[in-house]
């Protein structure tokens, strides 16, 4: 699903520059539980939104599902991206002004769904998550847990093949976080691709497979039985 080859990503500010990933190499097979882990500054995020496709490396390849990414327009890296990436973020990224329902629904705004296709799809996500009782409620009259699978809700409302997670329980106390990374591996179990970055030695044991990074670069990349 994913090729990655001698992939590197550096930042120049002035006359200095930082190289945030190395000749990176990584090749991820449709339906695994991947998960980045090292230490803070290591490229972890980084190399999320490279996968992303919210930002362009330096120089290397990326290939998602056999398309080229390189010299790509941000205009044509949102079309490849719509549809086929969720993401899910630290900081839930909901909008307060509108109703957990209309956040999911944000997913759903340029694709192919009638508006009628739409609330279905909508209704069947937010009762899957437990959410349906939420659905005319704002962020701010939610818990934590609950806003974390709002998020999760608008991750999945499109049906991607590939779902990227940074830090998804960041910002949750141990039941809920506990409580989204099993939604995490439901979800991983029906086929979709999860690559997760994680400071958590605990829930990276979850996934089929661990990269470490140091210094932007692979320094260990192992299966593992979850």
């Amino acid at each position: 699903m994913i090729a990655l080859r001698q992939l590197s990503k550096r930042h120049r500010t002035g006359e200095i520059e930082t190289t945030a990933l190395d000749a990176i190499n990584l090749d991820i097979e449709a339906g695994e539980y991947v998960a980045i882990t090292g230490p803070s500054g290591c490229g972890k995020s980084t190399l999320l939104g490279l996968l992303g496709l919210l930002d362009t490396p330096s120089s290397g390849s990326y290939l998602l599902e056999g398309q080229d990414i390189a010299g790509k327009s941000a205009r044509e890296l949102a079309a490849i991206r719509r549809g086929r990436i969720g993401f899910v973020f630290q900081s839930f990224n909901l909008v307060e002004e509108m109703t957990v329902e209309r956040n999911v629904q944000l997913a759903l705004r340029y694709g192919s769904l009638s508006a009628s296709q739409q609330r279905t799809r909508i209704g069947e996500v937010l009762e899957r998550l437990q959410l349906s009782h939420r659905a005319r409620h704002h962020p701010s009259q939610l818990s934590g847990g609950q806003q974390q699978r709002v998020a999760i809700a608008r991750a999945i409302a499109a049906r991607p093949a590939l779902l990227l997670a940074d830090e998804p329980t960041g910002n949750l106390d141990s039941a809920h976080g506990q409580d989204v990374m099993q939604l995490l591996r439901e979800l991983n179990d029906e086929g979709t691709t999860l690559v997760m970055v994680t400071h958590s030695a605990e829930h990276a044991a979850l996934a089929s497979r661990c990269v470490r990074l140091l210094d932007g670069r692979i320094l260990v990349d192992a299966s593992q039985e979850p």
